[in-house]
């Protein structure tokens, strides 16, 4: 207390079970902003952003393992965990860097299937090595808990 009667404790405003330092949910929020980051300057000399990435990387990975079924968008964003409209978006840009193509589907005119273009592959094989590279450096730390922390991440995503 001070001669006027004041603690000299600041007033606690935000009543958390959780100091700063303890909550996984801020934890994990300040952690995604900095491998976010990292990512963003990995990926800036190919002119593509995190999400252009990985859904390039989905497409062409999904390309080689689809046994020669045309891959889709609700497909791809499947694969991906994104937002099927933020897929759609993303797409037309791929499309208008011409990195993928939008051809009609074998058995459904309607429809339209996805294929990377030949610039496509060239570039995500390129961009890949950078990602993994900044995925190594960052979580380097981990050390030989990496696996381990793959499987919690896994735990966390797949109960949702």
């Amino acid at each position: 207390m001070t001669a006027h009667g004041e603690s000299s404790e600041p007033e606690q405003l935000l009543h958390s079970d959780f100091g700063a330092e303890e909550s996984p949910g801020f934890l994990l929020w300040q952690v995604t902003n900095r491998w976010q980051a990292a990512q963003r300057a990995a990926l800036d000399p190919f002119d593509l952003t995190h999400v252009q990435f990985v859904l390039l990387a989905a497409l062409t990975w999904l390309t080689g393992h689809a046994g020669g079924e045309p891959v889709m968008q609700r497909d791809l964003a499947a694969q991906a965990a994104t937002d099927p409209m933020m897929t759609s978006q993303v797409l037309r840009v791929l499309e208008n860097k011409g990195l993928i193509e939008r051809r009609d589907h074998p058995h459904d005119r309607r429809a339209k299937s996805l294929v990377p273009t030949e610039t496509g592959v060239a570039l995500v094989n390129r961009a890949n090595i950078a990602v993994e590279s900044c995925d190594r450096e960052f979580f380097a730390p981990l050390g030989e808990n990496i696996p381990a922390f793959a499987v919690a991440l896994r735990r966390l995503r797949d109960r949702l």
